[in-house]
């Protein structure tokens, strides 16, 4: 019985760190690669399918609120009055604003929009950082999954690959005992989590391109006893945990202040940290942190689209290169949605702070910072999600895009540099096909299907 879903050949093809000619690849029924083949002869290429460009793996966005897409662009003007003052704290209370009208039917449609969006930019996997949980009142809806089933539905409509991340939210701050009226819709428990992770198992049972993990929101938002317990759950069903970390100053202060540590310190002394966490932020660490989380064998999501947007501060890229630390990039409140302006701003920022030129290829060891972003980013992914997303190779799931060397970005650039100028010299727009599992996507109707209805869900939300 032939095993093989698909054949192609690609005439350039990123593969293992490298541009590679002349690339026969075989996908599997199961929709993983089963053989990637370097060099192939005409007649070994022959009845494959012929790729239109340089192919490039799909990449994981490992940090996503979905409805936050509903913001981007309307959080840009500056407050006002007297003692009016712009920073993370102030921009959250806007957030909030979205967070406690949006109804499922809206949640999905802008999840809609937001997955079409990441696939046309390469992102063939999305981690789903998920804690709006309840009715816009605060009740539980008599499904407790009802929201995190909108995220599944818009993921299966578009064909990206979803990580869902139900999120623990129990408390506002270190030292209350409860959460804030305007974050109603977030709390949780440990129990109802894992009845969230439970339904949505049952809800997806078949399907491959989606799989679950845990979030915990951050250490103020869960005491101590909680986290213990979600750990011990997400450990004994073998799922990824996922917390959002030292990304703010005030936080690290606040933490230092209630439990003599820092956040990150803190963490690695007091909870089961290994292989299967993933620290979302990380921007404010010391040097014993990062080789902290570098020992235990977790993992840091880096933002920096979202990070810059919100004045957090400068990951220390070169310090945790130094250490062989394991990371990988989301978009989290999606003022980008384009892994290439995640690269290109994480690289920039470094140049920036250090008044250096491609800090990245040289705290990655690597010629070419582009190349050695994707692959740190590559091999994060498959931390952040738990499956086989770490490129093209044998074993691997077969998500991939095609580049238009015809378009402006790429356009006379020569084949060694297709990656340095898509990173560093494009606009994200050149990117001709996307393929999850071996299948390509119909991107064109995609995008045309979800607009309207995006487009309804913003009028509602905010009367346009």
């Amino acid at each position: 019985m032939n095993n093989v879903a698909n054949r192609f050949v690609a005439e350039q093809a990123w593969v293992q760190g490298r541009w590679e000619s002349d690339v026969l690849l075989e996908v599997a029924q199961s929709g993983v690669w089963s053989q990637v083949q370097v060099g192939a002869t005409p007649e070994q290429r022959a009845s494959a399918i012929r790729l239109s460009g340089p192919v490039l793996p799909g990449l994981v966005n490992a940090h996503s609120h979905a409805f936050q897409r509903a913001i981007a662009g309307l959080t840009e003007r500056r407050s006002v009055g007297v003692h009016a003052s712009d920073d993370f704290w102030s921009w959250r209370d806007r957030m909030y604003a979205a967070a406690n009208r949006i109804t499922p039917e809206q949640l999905e449609a802008i999840a809609g929009q937001l997955y079409a969006e990441l696939l046309a930019a390469g992102y063939t996997q999305v981690c789903e950082f998920h804690y709006l949980h309840n009715d816009v009142n605060g009740t539980a809806y008599s499904n407790p999954a009802e929201m995190s089933l909108a995220l599944v539905r818009a993921a299966q409509h578009s064909g990206i690959g979803l990580t869902l991340l139900p999120t623990l939210y129990m408390r506002s701050g270190f030292t209350a005992t409860g959460l804030r009226d305007d974050q109603r819709r977030f709390a949780s428990t440990p129990q109802s989590i894992a009845r969230i992770v439970e339904e949505v198992q049952r809800h997806i049972a078949g399907d491959p391109a989606i799989n679950l993990g845990i979030a915990l929101h951050s250490l103020r938002a869960v005491d101590p006893a909680a986290l213990s317990e979600m750990a011990a759950y997400a450990r004994s069903a073998g799922l990824p945990v996922h917390i959002h970390i030292a990304e703010q100053m005030q936080e690290v202060q606040d933490c230092i202040a209630h439990t003599g540590q820092r956040p990150i310190e803190w963490l690695l002394d007091h909870a089961p940290v290994d292989a299967s966490w993933n620290l979302v932020h990380a921007t404010h660490t010391t040097p014993a942190e990062l080789a902290g989380v570098r020992r235990v064998g977790a993992a840091i999501v880096i933002c920096p689209t979202t990070e810059a947007n919100l004045g957090d501060g400068v990951f220390d890229l070169p310090g945790y290169a130094a250490v062989q630390g394991a990371w990988s990039i989301g978009s989290d409140s999606h003022v980008s949605r384009s892994w290439t302006e995640e690269l290109r701003l994480l690289e920039y920022s470094q140049r920036l702070h250090h008044r250096q030129r491609n800090v990245a290829a040289m705290a990655l060891r690597q010629e070419s910072s582009a190349a050695g972003m994707l692959e740190a980013a590559l091999s994060g992914g498959l931390t952040a999600t738990g499956r086989p997303l770490g490129g093209i190779a044998v074993g691997q799931r077969a998500d991939f895009c095609t580049l238009d060397t015809r378009s402006p970005a790429l356009l006379g650039i020569s084949p060694d540099y297709v990656l340095d100028a898509f990173v560093f010299s494009g606009s994200g727009r050149s990117i001709d096909s996307v393929f999850v599992r071996g299948q390509a996507l119909e991107m064109n109707s995609l995008q045309t299907a979800v607009a309207q209805p995006f487009v309804q869900a913003m009028l509602e939300l905010w009367a346009i």
